[in-house]
C-alpha cells in the first residue's frame, strides 16, 4: 500500500464525513476514495442502527452477482466466521478472511458457498463504531489471482474506523431529503418461507418503496435483515429484532418482525410491521449521531425542552458555569452557534414535516 494514496484516501475521507453527505452518497464517495488505497475487485459498505447493530442498508460496487439475500441469510442465519456482529465486540473491529481461518477461507461458510462461486476469494470486514456503537461496515474483496489483503491494509482501514463512523452517522441524519405526505394506518408485510410477499396493508406499499423497494418484487434491505433475523440460527432461540432508520422522504420509522403464530403454532411465515419512530426513541438517536457525551445529551433534551440555563443546572446538578461548557461543546459538535440554531435543525430535520398533525399520546407529533 503506497502511503501517498493511502493520506489521499484518508484526507478525502475526513472532507466527506464533514460534507453533511447523505449516507448514500458518503459510501459512493467513500468506496472510490478507498480504491486508491485499498485496491479491490467489490465494495459493500452501508450503515447499521446503532441501537441494535442491524445492517439497514447498503452501497455496492462491482457486486451485481452476489446473491443479497445469501448474503444477509449468512450474515443472521448461520454461525459462520467474521460476522458483523462478532467483529463489533472486539477491540479491533476488522478482519481479514485469509487470516482468521490461517489460510483456509473456505471454513466459511459465505466464502464456500457464496464467494468462491463469485472469483471473489479474498474478504476482508469491518465495523464502523463510535461511542461503543456499530454505526456501519464494510467488506472488502478481490478475485482470485490476486494478492490477498495485508496486515497494513487492515491497520490502514482500522485507522479509518472513526472516520468512516462519523461520516456514516452524520448521513443517517442528513437534512438532505425531500418531505413528503406519508400514508395513514399500519404498514404490515407477510413473508413466507421463500421470502415472497404474501399479503401486504395498503399503507405498505408506500412505506416499502420509501425504503428503497418494491412491495410485490424486491424487499428493502432493512426489512430482508429484520427478517432473516427473525428467523434466527437452528438450535439458538429466535430473535425480535427492530431496526430504526430514514426513509428516503426524510421519515423516522421502525421496522421490527416476529414468526406468525397459527392455529397449530408457529408457521414458517414472518410478519414486518413498519411504523413511525416515536421521538424517545429518535432523539438520542439523533444527538448520539454528533458525537456527544451522556452530559451533553441530557444538556440538549433539557435545550429542546425551553429550559433557561438556571433551570438547567437545578435539573442535572451542576453548575450554570458548567451547564454553559457543555453548551459550548455541543455547538462545536452540531455546528450551530446558538440555542435557537440547535432548535432550529432538530425541529426542521426531524419535527416539521409533521406539524399538521395532532400529537400522540407520546407527545410525538403523529402521523
Amino acid at each position: 500500500m503506497q502511503t501517498y494514496h493511502a493520506e489521499s484516501a484518508r484526507a478525502g475521507l475526513q472532507a466527506a464525513a464533514g460534507a453533511g453527505l447523505c449516507w448514500e452518497d458518503f459510501c459512493l464517495t467513500a468506496a472510490e476514495l478507498l480504491e486508491r488505497a485499498v485496491p479491490n475487485d467489490g465494495i459493500c459498505l452501508g450503515p447499521a442502527d446503532p441501537a441494535t447493530s442491524l445492517l439497514v442498508g447498503r452501497v455496492k460496487t462491482r457486486m451485481s452477482d452476489v446473491d443479497e439475500l445469501g448474503f444477509l441469510a449468512h450474515e443472521y442465519g448461520v454461525d459462520d466466521i467474521n460476522r458483523f456482529s462478532d467483529l463489533a465486540r472486539r477491540e479491533v473491529g476488522v478482519s481479514v478472511l485469509y487470516e482468521a481461518t490461517q489460510g483456509r477461507p473456505e471454513l466459511s461458510t459465505r466464502h464456500r458457498l457464496m464467494l468462491a462461486g463469485s472469483g471473489l476469494e479474498h474478504e476482508m470486514r469491518g465495523t464502523l463504531r463510535s461511542d461503543a456503537r456499530m454505526w456501519g461496515f464494510y467488506t472488502i474483496y478481490r478475485h482470485s489471482g490476486r494478492t490477498g489483503f495485508s496486515p497494513a491494509e487492515a491497520e490502514f482501514m482500522h485507522r479509518l474506523e472513526p472516520v468512516m463512523a462519523t461520516g456514516l452517522r452524520r448521513g443517517l441524519i442528513s437534512a438532505d431529503v425531500d418531505r413528503q405526505q406519508r400514508s395513514q394506518g399500519a404498514a404490515v408485510v407477510i413473508v413466507n418461507a421463500a421470502d415472497q410477499v404474501v399479503f401486504a396493508t395498503d399503507a405498505a406499499e408506500e412505506r416499502v418503496a420509501e425504503l428503497g423497494g418494491a412491495i410485490w418484487s424486491r424487499l428493502p434491505v432493512s426489512v430482508k435483515v429484520v427478517v432473516t433475523a427473525a428467523r434466527g440460527i437452528p438450535g439458538q432461540a429466535p430473535q425480535l429484532p427492530q431496526v430504526r432508520l430514514r426513509t428516503r422522504s426524510g421519515q423516522w420509522v421502525s421496522v421490527h418482525a416476529a414468526p406468525v403464530r397459527g392455529p397449530d403454532g408457529v408457521t414458517s411465515d414472518i410478519a414486518v410491521t413498519i411504523e413511525n419512530a416515536g421521538a424517545a426513541a429518535i432523539i438520542p438517536l439523533v444527538v448520539a449521531a454528533y458525537g456527544l457525551t451522556e452530559r451533553e445529551r441530557s444538556v440538549v433534551q433539557q435545550v429542546l425542552a425551553g429550559a433557561s440555563t438556571t433551570e438547567i443546572a437545578r435539573r442535572l446538578v451542576m453548575s450554570p458555569y458548567t451547564v454553559q461548557d457543555h453548551l459550548k461543546a455541543v455547538f462545536d459538535k452540531t455546528g450551530v452557534s446558538s440555542r435557537r440554531e440547535l432548535q432550529s435543525r432538530i425541529f426542521f430535520e426531524h419535527y416539521a414535516g409533521r406539524m399538521e398533525n395532532e400529537i400522540d399520546v407520546n407527545g410525538w407529533l403523529a402521523e
